[in-house]
């Protein structure tokens, strides 16, 4: 379902050498895994048998058993579509393979011979297995059966609709150029991982870096299964790892040194990962012979699709959802933006920082931005020009803590009315000031930009943008008005993060300060720019063009991947399924999706800004888009209605 596919990774109870007791477990986790929906399951390293057999592989009672129970294992499943990963000592040429066999449909559709053996320290592979490196393009048939079985270490496989997938097995992965890399080169989006990884100290955590990062240099799904505590512990012991990541990031993990059998499952984004590459990745500029290297073996049908309910759909996903790992990740932000900002003072040789401040979460941001920004080029915060500009919509709440946080911060306070100025102005245009339209609010925004321009000419200064992603996103901005300024530090920062870098801050300053940010925090999201109601803010942005929880949503999975409308609408549902109804989802879709065409013309023109995530809407770099295209294919051919 919209490319999602359940993968599974079982550490099974064996018994070393008992072949009929092993396989039981087998068919038992793989029948667990298919009740569950899982498009394909991995067992560990030679499971048939268990690794730790030693010199018993030498021994032809153990190996027939193992090809005799491997047909078995795939009979046992054989109205099931899942494809079912094993590992198994085979036979070939006189010679042993340490292999990952492939069933599916109650065949074996395909063998992979593991190429890298270790041979070193506690482990003697090479004893017992022959490299499986140079078999190429070869069959084995196994005893009692007829079917000539695809062999080989250059095989791939392909159910179509994205299920394409490699094997490597467990010391390929710790080899200088994983097996893996060259299939994914060849179009594999998904690695299964047999293995056999014995515990040490510390060695769990390299594993798992192991693991990720492969998953992010492949730009693929990563599933790896290994021995369990079962196994022969004459001297060594196996915890039964298991480790599901995706791109990087690990979306499944057990809990190793289990008693029991162990499965983990996590639905993979085929769709994305595919997209990603086409969009962030050079891949393409691979050797072009590599595609030619491998067999296709195709299976025979496409593994089921799941119902999401191990998918990890963050509703906010530009914020880290554990504590410690997004509190780093504000403080490189902030870093980030501070350096770009930096430079550009140092540049252009700015005597101030010029910046509006209107006691709102963005301008709040940015007024912090430049004041590290100061402190990073041992400069005073005096330097920072900070202007209050109350006008016709302004409220006490955002006065009191505008000016309060200039003071705090130690920057330049000056408050310029311009209430009297935009009455003139429509005085000037002959505008009815009793019309609350987009001219009365717009004739604020421009005064406003008028005023902070003037002021950085007269004081040799650099106008700081206080523009977040989303509003730039959906166009939530007065043309040539905070449209514009001289550099944007947060024009790479959507709102739902802004908050958590404003309460990073906050966690981290003096009692009189900190409570100044959390009332910034805690007050609506607002242009200010119609009156209110004895001084109090009316006009809630959110209560106009919809959560900006659901737009940068929206605006993730549509710029990341190209995620189609009704893809996003699906995700949406599941991932605020208990904030928002569907057609309260489907409507703000519907209006971002026009706004975010229609709005094109100001992000062709806006100002410099450093990028900070994964998403910018630069139009000099992330996002190139002409100012007419049309909406109307994302609208009708999705039903958005």
């Amino acid at each position: 379902m919209y490319g999602f596919y359940r993968v599974a990774a079982v550490s099974p109870k064996i018994r070393v050498a008992d072949v009929s007791f092993n396989v039981d477990n087998i068919i038992s986790s793989a029948k667990e895994a298919e009740a569950c929906g899982a498009a394909a399951v991995v067992f560990p390293e030679l499971a048939i048998t268990g690794y730790t057999c030693a010199d018993l592989f030498f021994q032809d009672t153990l190996l027939n058993a193992a090809q005799k129970n491997l047909v078995k294992i795939a009979e046992a499943l054989a109205s099931s579509s899942m494809v079912i990963i094993v590992g198994a000592p085979l036979r070939w040429n006189n010679a042993l393979f340490n292999c990952g066999c492939v069933l599916q449909g109650g065949q074996i559709r395909g063998v992979v011979p593991k190429i890298f053996h270790p041979n070193y320290r506690e482990f003697y592979e090479k004893r017992w297995f022959k490299p499986g490196g140079n078999v190429k393009q070869a069959f084995i048939t196994l005893p009692g059966r007829s079917e000539q079985i695809s062999f080989g270490s250059d095989l791939i496989f392909d159910a179509g609709n994205n299920f394409k997938f490699g094997l490597e097995i467990c010391e390929d992965l710790w080899n200088v150029i994983p097996p893996s890399c060259h299939q994914t080169i060849a179009g594999t989006l998904l690695t299964f991982n047999l293995s056999a990884s014995n515990e040490l100290v510390a060695k769990a955590g390299y594993r798992r870096s192991l693991v990720t990062q492969q998953s992010a240099r492949c730009q693929g799904g990563y599933v790896y299964a290994s021995s369990g505590v079962h196994e022969s512990t004459t001297d060594l012991v196996f915890g039964g790892h298991s480790i599901i990541a995706e791109n990087g990031l690990v979306v499944a993990e057990n809990e190793r040194f289990q008693r029991d059998s162990s499965i983990i499952f996590a639905d993979i984004d085929l769709a994305r990962l595919s997209a990603l590459r086409r969009n962030e990745s050079s891949l393409g500029d691979n050797d072009n012979t590599c595609e030619k290297r491998f067999v296709t073996v195709q299976l025979h049908t496409v593994p089921p699709t799941p119902d999401l309910s191990f998918a990890k759909i963050t509703p906010l996903p530009f914020v880290p959802q554990q504590p410690k790992v997004r509190d780093v990740r504000c403080r490189e932000i902030l870093d980030i933006q501070c350096a770009g900002l930096a430079k550009r003072l140092e540049h252009v040789n700015a005597a101030k920082a010029v910046i509006g401040i209107s006691g709102g979460l963005d301008s709040t941001l940015a007024l912090l931005v430049c004041a590290k920004t100061m402190g990073l080029l041992k400069r005073p915060t005096s330097d920072i020009l900070a202007v209050s500009m109350p006008g016709l919509g302004t409220s006490a709440r955002t006065n009191r803590n505008a000016r309060r946080i200039i003071d705090l911060l130690g920057a330049e306070l000056l408050e310029i009315p311009i209430k009297q100025a935009c009455l003139q102005h429509f005085k000037d245009i002959g505008h009815d000031p009793a019309t609350h339209d987009t001219t009365f609010e717009n004739v604020q925004a421009r005064e406003r930009t008028q005023i902070l321009m003037d002021l950085a000419n007269r004081h040799r200064g650099l106008v700081i943008g206080t523009g977040d992603l989303s509003e730039i996103a959906l166009g939530w901005s007065t043309y040539a008005g905070d449209h514009i300024s001289m550099y944007g530090v947060n024009c790479s920062v959507p709102k739902t993060l802004v908050r958590y870098l404003i309460n990073y801050e906050a966690a981290h300053a003096k009692d009189v300060l900190r409570k100044v940010l959390e009332d910034i925090i805690a007050t609506p999201v607002s242009p200010e720019l119609l009156p209110g109601n004895n001084g109090k803010i009316e006009q809630k942005t959110e209560d106009i063009i919809g959560p900006y929880e659901l737009h940068d949503f929206f605006l993730y999975h549509t710029i990341k991947y190209g995620a189609t409308p009704d893809k996003i609408k699906f995700l949406a549902n599941i991932a605020f399924s208990d904030i928002h109804a569907p057609k309260t989802i489907e409507k703000y879709l519907k209006l971002f999706l026009e706004r975010f065409f229609h709005q094109q013309f100001k992000r062709s023109c806006i100002p410099d800004g450093p990028k900070i995530g994964a998403i910018s809407l630069s139009p000099r770099g992330d996002w190139r888009m002409p100012s007419d295209a049309s909406s109307a294919i994302w609208l009708t051919e999705n039903n958005i209605r």
